[in-house]
C-alpha cells in the first residue's frame, strides 16, 4: 500500500528566481508562502490547495550532476472558466508570447500555451465537450462537458 498523500506540486528549477516569481505573481495571482533568494513556494489565496515552487537551479539541495535550470520540457495546464478572457488578458492586453494560438480541441478543451520564465509552457484551457470519438476513450465520470 502506498503513503498517503498529503501534498503535491511542481518545483521549477530556474536560473532567475526573481523573475519567475514576478511572473506567476502578475499573471497567475499567485502569492509567497515562503520566501528566500534561492527558493520561493506560493499558492493561490483562492485555491490555497493549488501550489507551485521555483528554486535556484543551483541550489546544493539539488543533487550534483542536475543543478541546471529547466530549458522548457515542461507544461503547466492551468484550467479556468473562461480561456477567451483570459486569452485577452494575457496574450493581447499583456503581450505575453503565445506558443499555441487558441483553438478548440476534439479532445474536450479549448485552449491556448504561453511562454513563461525558463521555457516553462503555460496551457489555458477551459473544458468543453468531448467529440463522440473521444469521448468513448475517458473512463466513465471522467468525460469533458457531462
Amino acid at each position: 500500500m502506498t503513503a498517503t498523500l498529503s501534498g503535491f506540486y511542481p518545483v521549477i528549477a530556474t536560473r532567475d528566481i526573481a523573475a519567475a516569481h514576478d511572473f506567476y505573481a502578475r499573471h497567475f495571482g499567485f502569492e509567497a508562502t515562503f520566501t528566500a533568494d534561492w527558493y520561493v513556494s506560493l499558492h493561490r489565496p483562492d485555491a490555497p490547495q493549488y501550489e507551485l515552487a521555483l528554486l535556484d537551479a543551483d541550489h546544493p539541495t539539488i543533487p550534483e550532476g542536475h543543478r541546471t535550470p529547466l530549458r522548457g520540457g515542461l507544461i503547466l495546464n492551468f484550467e479556468v472558466d473562461d480561456v477567451d478572457a483570459e486569452h485577452h488578458r494575457l496574450v493581447e492586453t499583456s503581450g505575453l508570447t503565445e506558443l499555441l494560438s487558441l483553438r478548440t480541441e476534439d479532445f474536450g478543451q479549448r485552449h491556448f500555451i504561453i511562454e513563461a520564465p525558463d521555457g516553462v509552457m503555460i496551457d489555458i484551457i477551459t473544458i468543453t465537450p468531448a467529440t463522440a470519438e473521444y469521448a468513448d476513450q475517458y473512463t466513465p465520470g471522467h468525460t469533458p462537458g457531462e
